[in-house]
């Protein structure tokens, strides 16, 4: 069930373009009932570059909420396949929607505790044979009544032939099979690897129903995340560091992997760490203004 009870309801009004929308036409999503999209929306509320995101949750909410109203009608319904891909570059946020997501299904009773267990190739792979299915079933059962998240996931498939990490892919799509409704599986991982590593067994691209792909950061995206960082931090950068950092930002080649939020944080932080370095050198009186303000000396660009 998605009722919680206690709360105020609140009205969504979306705005349409061309002409006033109708009482029709207006969502009306009332806490009581739709509390766990309303809370995964929040979350997501503050993220940068994330409207196709956005758009995937409430999709997924919808399917659920909608399966669920028919099941009360007692109309025909399907249990429903939830296992995830996750597709996408360092930086772009697959883990933290991973979480949000679980909490969202947990809300929902989709998942019976809403644990989040986050695996990579160490946890599942042997050094030996008959390790790996062992490896692997165990982490399968932590994962019962929660999400398994597995990032990287085409790392499995690195070894070549004759690599035990078959082995694990194969006993993933068994239990998805035996065990598709006590577990969610998520899958994550860089573009162009994710699609060698569908191929590597017959069954895995139709056991993913849902596939999200999560888009690079723009120029403008990165710009406004840098200034919300420093925010953060209680720095404030110049007017010439900004203009600098949105040139830099428009010349990226944005198919490169490392230019997404992770990319930006790393500046950031390279920025405050010569902030600190040029007022111990200028030995200059600190005072609240000069510890919080960023300069465009501070921004030193590296190749990543």
């Amino acid at each position: 069930m998605v009722h919680t009870k206690g709360r105020e309801k609140i009205q969504i009004t979306l705005t349409a373009t061309d002409k006033e929308l109708s009482k029709e036409e207006k969502t009306l999503l009332s806490p009581d009932q739709h509390y766990p999209l309303l809370k995964a929306e929040k979350k997501l509320s503050g993220m940068i570059g994330m409207k196709h995101v956005k758009d995937f949750i409430r999709e997924m909410y919808a399917l659920v909420y909608v399966n669920e109203s028919r099941a009360n009608l007692e109309l025909e319904t399907t249990q429903q396949n939830y296992h995830m891909l996750f597709i996408g570059n360092p930086g772009t946020g697959k883990t933290t929607i991973a979480r949000i997501m679980a909490d969202m299904l947990k809300e929902m009773k989709i998942i019976e505790k809403g644990h989040f267990i986050e695996a990579d190739r160490a946890d599942l792979v042997g050094e030996y044979i008959g390790q790996t299915a062992q490896k692997t079933k165990d982490i399968i059962k932590k994962a019962e009544g929660g999400i398994l998240f597995i990032d990287e996931a085409y790392s499995l498939a690195r070894g070549g032939e004759k690599d035990f990490g078959r082995e694990a892919v194969d006993a993933l799509v068994k239990a998805m099979e035996d065990n598709q409704h006590k577990f969610i599986l998520i899958l994550a991982g860089y573009p162009e690897e994710m699609k060698q590593f569908l191929k590597l067994n017959p069954g895995l691209p139709s056991r993913f129903p849902n596939t999200l792909t999560f888009q690079n950061f723009s120029g403008s995206d990165m710009l406004e995340l840098s200034k919300r960082m420093m925010a953060e931090k209680d720095y404030q950068p110049t007017e010439s560091l900004l203009n600098k950092l949105h040139s830099h930002f428009q010349t990226l080649d944005y198919p490169y992997v490392s230019h997404n939020g992770r990319y930006v944080r790393n500046l950031v932080e390279r920025m405050i760490r010569q902030h600190a370095l040029r007022l111990l050198e200028q030995g200059e009186q600190l005072n609240k203004k000069v510890l919080m303000t960023l300069e465009t000396r501070d921004l030193l660009i590296y190749e990543e």
